[in-house]
């Protein structure tokens, strides 16, 4: 690409905060790439003043993108926007996002959720939009610093077959930036075989209100069951997922830190207004209902999460 190329990454919170981060951090004055931050409040004014500080185990750094506004007016056009937000707030940003999608950027989200390709198009019909998901425990520690507690940060994205050199481009732009990037023919599948098991975990924890080791050590069988759930919702989309999928993501919990937990646990934790409970809970029950595929854990779980959300 012979011309300077702004990739947005909108929601500087754990996923977009440890990516753009990395992103920020190496093309630092590039007459190639600009980076540009969408962020808002607090976080954004610490940015703005000290830059944004990225934590890894015993690794940190302090970086500063091309630009950080909360107004797309003010970043201008785009030919790469990673959309991180929260999936409750992803029309909010879409339609805040407009401005800077006047010339049909491409797109890819990294939110929790199998439904926000299809979200996105039915605000913006025209526009090129991919699937993508990433593996990773990171999380906004306080204004203007993210910390990624993990031994993941993998990022996929894809179909790559559709404007397949610009997707190769974005895939070499992250590898070169330190991100474990993999743009792939097989996105459906790794959406979904994250979904199973963000949906479950991110359940499990907010119902039992319990890290992921205490959820281990005594609720082990009910996190089978909710995993079990949400596979047949894939199997009966026509999803190819890993045979043995249960005990991966059983096992992959395992090797998380005893006091790791999901964003919605700590949504609920912290009282938040809004929550993933539909995106992930409510979605597997509602598909189980249109595909007439019983899920029993998942319904228990969602009504007893959104008694427990009107009571707050």
């Amino acid at each position: 690409m012979a011309n300077k190329v702004k990739i947005i990454v909108a929601g500087i919170g754990g996923v977009g905060g440890y990516f753009g981060g990395l992103l920020a951090r190496k093309y630092e004055n590039s007459n190639a790439v600009e980076i540009c931050f969408n962020a808002r409040g607090g976080h954004l004014n610490k940015i703005r003043e000290n830059g944004l500080k990225v934590i890894h185990g015993q690794n940190e750094f302090i970086t500063k993108p091309e630009f950080a506004a909360d107004n797309a007016n003010e970043i201008g056009i785009a030919d790469f926007i990673l959309i991180c937000t929260k999936s409750y707030d992803l029309d909010a940003t879409i339609e805040q996002l407009k401005p800077s999608i006047a010339e049909n950027p491409i797109l890819l989200p990294l939110l929790n959720g199998v439904e926000s390709v299809e979200r996105i198009k039915r605000i913006l019909t025209e526009t090129t939009v991919l699937d993508g998901c990433v593996y990773i425990v990171s999380a906004l520690k306080e204004a203007g610093v993210i910390e990624n507690s993990g031994i993941n940060q993998k990022l996929y994205f894809g179909p790559g077959n559709i404007n397949n050199d610009k997707l190769l481009w974005l895939e070499k732009i992250m590898q070169e930036a330190g991100i474990e990037a993999t743009l792939s023919d097989s996105i459906s599948t790794i959406v979904w075989e994250k979904f199973i098991f963000i949906a479950s975990i991110a359940t499990a924890t907010s119902h039992f209100n319990c890290t992921i080791g205490k959820l281990l050590e005594e609720n082990e069988e009910t996190l089978v069951q909710l995993i079990e759930d949400v596979k047949l919702i894939a199997v009966a989309k026509g999803i190819s997922v890993k045979p043995d999928i249960t005990s991966y993501i059983v096992n992959y919990n395992k090797l998380l830190l005893y006091d790791a937990t999901s964003s919605m646990h700590r949504d609920f934790l912290n009282l938040k207004p809004k929550t993933e409970v539909e995106t992930l809970n409510g979605y597997v029950v509602r598909a189980g209902e249109e595909l007439k595929v019983e899920t029993p854990a998942f319904t228990r779980a969602y009504n007893y999460l959104i008694k427990l959300k009107e009571n707050h």
